[in-house]
């Protein structure tokens, strides 16, 4: 349901996006088109090889993809979209029943932008759909630190799908603020301080690289591990990023895992130090 009146803004401004949503499941298929056909154009699909056969006469703007159906599902439709150069910058929302983290996980990890779980409040649907084809209307909110001993985190990068795939990977016990925009970051500083930063190397305007050392400038932050995300891991790459004081570095796509293993990693590291620190204060 939405609220009375209620229209997204590319409808407002009179645009009609072209939607395909791919679905085994009838129900599903009609309950989605009447819910959008009032601001979307609409072209359902019961399977993938359907859903080429439409993309011959229609490029989508955006495609809903169910995860669960039988041949060929969501995750193995999302991989042959995104290595095909025709579709591959196609935006695509998975829509679907399974709310298991690792399965949220993998589907933003292999392309998806967003991930809805079913039965869809269509009002959120619609929002989520209006924060790809209208992005400005999701920026950030500036963050404010709750007052409890859980460490926090901040991740930056330039990709939303990035931000949500690290968002959904770290443990719930994290507080996590997620900035897309790399020239807000050191202002974000000045007013939060975060216990770990996770910083992706290429980004529009200033890159992780050339961040690195304007954090380290700030006053409190000379300690504050860094950990560097980029889909170029070479050696030199490596090398530089810690050179310039980053803590560790991971390379794009990473294995939950691994983020989740060196995250906690520094954390430990951090809580020795300060350990350490103490101890010596009081010995002094």
């Amino acid at each position: 349901m939405t609220r009375p009146g209620y229209m997204p803004s590319s409808a407002l401004l009179g645009t009609r996006r072209k939607i395909i949503y791919v679905d085994d499941m009838n129900y599903s298929l009609i309950s989605l088109k009447k819910a959008l056909s009032k601001y979307y154009e609409v072209y359902l699909s019961e399977s993938a090889d359907k859903m080429y056969k439409i993309m011959e006469k229609v490029i989508p703007d955006l495609i809903l993809l169910d995860v669960n159906m039988p041949e060929v599902d969501g995750y193995s439709t999302i991989k042959n979209l995104k290595t095909d150069e025709r579709y591959s910058n196609i935006p695509v929302i998975f829509l679907t029943c399974n709310s298991d983290k690792d399965n949220v996980v993998k589907g933003l990890s292999l392309g998806a932008v967003d991930y809805v779980i079913k039965p869809f409040n269509t009002e959120k649907l619609v929002e989520s759909i209006e924060s790809i084809f209208n992005p400005k209307t999701t920026e950030e909110k500036k963050p404010t630190v709750k007052n409890d001993n859980n460490p926090s985190i901040l991740v930056v990068d330039d990709m939303t799908s990035m931000l949500r795939t690290i968002h959904h990977s770290l443990p719930d016990k994290y507080k996590v603020f997620l900035l897309s925009k790399s020239e807000v970051v050191i202002d974000f500083l000045q007013n939060n301080k975060p216990d770990i930063i996770l910083l992706d190397y290429i980004m529009p305007g200033i890159n992780g690289f050339e961040l690195i050392p304007k954090i380290k400038e700030l006053p409190g932050y000379e300690k504050t591990p860094i950990i560097m995300i980029s889909s170029e891991g070479t050696f030199r790459n490596v090398n530089d990023a810690i050179a310039l004081g980053a803590a560790d570095f991971i390379v794009k796509p990473f294995d939950p895992k691994e983020l989740i293993y060196k995250v906690e990693k520094q954390i430990r590291m951090m809580k020795l130090q300060r350990e350490s620190e103490e101890n010596e204060y009081l010995l002094n």
